[in-house]
């Protein structure tokens, strides 16, 4: 069955090939049956191999596959080749099951768009290219997935690229993440420079032969590489590209958030895990950024009106809590995060997306309402959506993972007090924007007319992703609770294993009650403020202090209009200062030959046979003339 894994990337490959030469031709039903069967046999052949995995475990809990060499320069051999171990069947089974069901999703919702084909095509080379990303066994090969996924993103976000606000969109997504992107090649160069491979497992290997903790490359090294993570994962301080690229539609709003993009830091730090524990200095950096960017992403949530905004600064938000965990040395609990972040925020963006549907792509939650009598399984399901990303104990499955972020972030001796003082407030904010999405888009009257009404194509992966956001946690069971840790214990052959001073359960129980407060605490306020008392807002918000604030936190805290001060307008009046500069002189007279020359050439054209037909002897006689000459 491991023979098979070359198959989970090559058949969304296959339909993206399929879909992009011969889709036109196609009938809209052979294009959906393109378009999610490829995804949907990856994902049945991504949970038979996980299960294979699983049951009769390759040696060592790895299994590589070689297909091919890709270039041999020298000692430089790179080759097309995957990794399967615990971590990567975690990849696979999230970006194919969840993709999958997004692309199922995506039939009805994008049924009357005019690019329907094309939609389905740029789906489908997303999810190979994040599938090529976390089975490759070199960082070459994994570079090309990355720079896959960028590709799609700008795609895809662009998509309705009549509108010149989409492409804006699409073109800050791209040239931020390309910041991130230029680090991480550098890093590349170094460790190859330094260490003689790129071969993750080997490189690992080495690096921990060769560096000792906390010297200066691997310090380097990891720097880098985290700014290429920061860039993919919409982090602090390249994190202002995601709340534009709600420009796209919605499925696309759900595959990067939940399953491919915006995971792809995530997976890098984690699968780099030697690396960055020989930089012990950047990998607080890493906990400190992520805790930096959950915080100022959850008060940005807090001050938007745009339901698909809100969701975007909370996946900020919560991939912030990964990165807390990864800073911490919580490896496993950062990876189970992101499990049941991508169950829930899938489910959060796919039924905002009904909602928004519905009401005729209206996306202002202050002028909807009545989603709860009117679409009742949306309702239901955004319920279970907004209660997992709210972290309510118990039922849903984003308080075992946020909670075992946060136990680890307190026993860790990198962690401590004020690193899970900050989660602990951000997770109050999580409840409380998560709850004020809710009360003001799904309770009262409906104010605006319902327009379309869902069909079980939409319900169906509603449906299984609500179930999904409360079973998931349950494979892995707080210790006080009971000694079931299914998930980081499958883990631990592929990361390390969390090092903790010592597992207090009564310490743990206690943790879990104050994070609890906090969700239900969130979750209050947003019923007074929104629900009971809803002239509140306007009171508590009326002062010119306060309408400064909210502009500073509905702005994204201004980091548009920095960077647009500091590097776009001066680049634009230097390059408009520069518009003629001899390097344009060159190419102006490359196009002034090659246009004359064309002009000269055409004068020869008269459609007379006779001319044609002396040019032809003239050319015969000059050609043998030649001949003898030489």
């Amino acid at each position: 069955m491991l023979d098979l894994l070359w198959l989970i990337p090559a058949l969304p490959i296959l339909g993206f090939l399929i879909l992009a030469l011969a889709g036109s031709r196609l009938s809209r039903k052979v294009q959906s049956c393109v378009g999610v069967g490829s995804v949907g046999f990856a994902a049945v052949l991504s949970s038979a191999i996980s299960i294979s995995f699983i049951v009769f475990p390759p040696p060592h809990y790895q299994y590589d596959q070689t297909l091919w060499n890709w270039i041999s320069i020298g000692n430089f051999s790179p080759t097309i080749g995957f990794h399967l171990d615990a971590l990567s069947v975690c990849m696979i089974l999230v970006v194919t099951v969840v993709g999958f069901l997004i692309h199922l999703y995506s039939v009805e919702y994008m049924a009357d768009d005019e690019g329907f084909s094309r939609f389905f095509a740029y789906m489908n080379l997303f999810v190979a290219s994040m599938l090529v990303l976390t089975l490759a066994d070199n960082l070459l090969l994994l570079y090309l997935g990355w720079e896959g996924v960028g590709l799609c993103s700008f795609l895809l976000i662009g998509f309705w690229y009549k509108e010149p606000d989409n492409i804006k969109a699409a073109t800050k997504a791209f040239v931020i993440t390309r910041i991130g992107d230029t680090s991480m090649a550098i890093g590349l160069f170094l460790l190859f420079n330094e260490l003689g491979t790129l071969q993750i497992q080997e490189l690992s290997v080495r690096a921990a032969q060769q560096w000792v903790v906390g010297s200066t490359t691997p310090m380097i090294a990891a720097a880098l590489l985290l700014g290429g993570a920061l860039g993919k994962s919409a982090q602090l301080p390249l994190q202002t590209w995601l709340p534009d690229a709600m420009a796209g539609p919605t499925p696309v709003s759900a595959l990067i958030h939940a399953a491919t993009m915006v995971t792809a830091g995530v997976y890098l730090i984690a699968r780099m895990n030697v690396l960055f524990t020989l930089a012990p200095m950047v990998q607080s950096a890493v906990a400190i950024i992520g805790l930096a960017t959950l915080l100022l992403a959850g008060f940005s949530a807090l001050a938007q009106n745009d339901i698909k905004r809100v969701l975007a600064y909370s996946t900020i938000s919560q991939v912030g809590y990964m990165f807390l965990g990864l800073g911490v040395g919580a490896w496993s609990a950062a990876i189970f995060h992101f499990v049941t972040h991508a169950c829930f925020k899938a489910l959060l963006f796919l039924a905002a997306g009904s909602i928004i549907l519905a009401s005729g792509h209206e996306q202002n939650m202050f002028k909807l309402g009545g989603v709860r009598s009117k679409l009742p399984v949306t309702f239901w399901t955004f319920l279970i959506g907004a209660s997992s990303l709210a972290s309510i104990p118990l039922v849903t499955d984003g308080f075992y993972s946020k909670d075992m972020i946060l136990w680890q972030v307190w026993s860790s001796p990198t962690g401590g007090f004020w690193l899970w003082l900050g989660g602990v407030f951000g997770a109050l904010l999580t409840s409380l924007y998560a709850f004020r999405m809710v009360f003001t888009a799904c309770f009262g009257p409906a104010k605006t007319q319902l327009k379309h009404r869902s069909s079980n194509i939409i319900h169906i992966p509603l449906i299984i992703l609500a179930i999904l956001s409360i079973v998931v946690g349950f494979v892995e069971l707080p210790h006080n609770i009971g000694n079931f840790h299914l998930f980081s214990d499958f883990l631990n052959s592929a990361l390390p294993s969390f090092q903790a001073d010592k597992i207090d359960t009564n310490n743990e129980l206690a943790l879990e009650i104050i994070a609890g407060i906090s969700c239900f605490l969130g979750i209050l306020i947003s019923y007074v403020f929104y629900f009971k008392r809803p002239e509140y807002p306007e009171r508590f918000f009326g002062g010119c202090v306060s309408q400064k604030i909210h502009s500073l936190w509905q702005s994204g805290w201004g980091f548009d209009w920095i960077y647009d001060s500091v590097f776009v307008r001066p680049f634009v009046r230097i390059t408009r200062l520069n518009r003629n500069d001899f390097i344009d002189s060159f190419y102006a007279l490359v196009s002034f030959v090659t246009t004359s020359l064309h002009k000269g050439l055409s004068l020869t054209q008269t459609g007379r046979l006779r001319q044609y037909a002396l040019g032809i002897s003239i050319g015969a006689v000059l050609v043998l003339l030649i001949l003898v000459w030489l």
